[in-house]
């Protein structure tokens, strides 16, 4: 009996180091499992590294730095709780051939979205449209060959140069980006254009009221690129 005893005890006793063993193993998972969770979160909740590219409509020419469209943009987003870093990359009087030449040391590495908004001084110079498109394409292709995502602004033709060429001109910005599977945002100053209240005295450029309004239309497209990265980014 004390032998069987003793047998039975053993078996008790190894069933139950078996037991506790598993029970460890389940709580290194489970902890492991919490830390990458935890680290997933975190790489999440590091603030998207935006480039807004363009020319003295991104800059704010005229316009403390404080009031230009980047830092505008980040403040808005920042009030709903979306954390992003927006650098000013605006050159003002920069054409669309200009910026693809300094695309590169523009767009740092580990930018992880660009605002494009480059076009109105080519319209504005009347280049040929063939020009502008064939510029934009190739910014387009470095970014998407660079994995960063990109939300294309479109410019509208001032009357001056006729409607065959605003026709032109115009439907660069759809057809691009459609062909390149990127948003469109389809007029950078919707609502602003023409309104003497929102213009600066050149009747070019916005005011910060002008920013403002140009911040709230263009906020919408802004949140749904983000919604359509958060999920690449976890």
């Amino acid at each position: 009996m004390v032998g069987s005893y003793g047998t039975s005890a053993g078996r008790v006793e190894g069933r139950f180091v078996n037991f506790a063993h598993i029970i460890v193993l389940i709580l290194a998972f489970l902890m492991t499992g919490a830390a990458s969770a935890q680290m997933s979160a975190a790489a999440s909740a590091k603030p998207v590294k935006i480039v807004a590219f363009g020319d003295s409509l991104t800059a704010g020419l005229g316009l403390p730095a404080d009031q230009a469209f980047p830092a505008k943009l980040q403040k808005a987003l920042k009030s709903k709780g979306i954390e992003v870093d927006i650098v000013n990359a605006g050159v003002s009087g920069d054409t669309t051939s200009g910026g693809r030449d300094r695309l590169d040391w523009s767009v740092a590495e580990g930018t992880e979205a660009v605002i494009l908004e480059l076009g109105a001084n080519d319209a504005m110079r009347g280049t040929d449209p063939k020009v502008t498109r064939a510029a934009l394409a190739d910014i387009l292709k470095r970014l998407k060959a660079r994995g960063i995502a990109v939300l294309l602004c479109g410019m509208l033709a001032p009357p001056n140069y006729g409607a065959d060429y605003a026709a032109r001109f115009d439907a660069i910005y759809p057809e691009l980006a459609k062909e390149f599977g990127v948003p469109l945002y389809p007029f950078f100053l919707e609502g602003v254009a023409a309104e003497t209240r929102l213009n600066q005295k050149d009747g070019i450029h916005p005011t910060a009221e002008g920013v403002d309004l140009i911040v709230k239309n263009i906020l919408p497209t802004v949140e749904a690129l983000l919604g359509a990265m958060a999920g690449q980014r976890s």
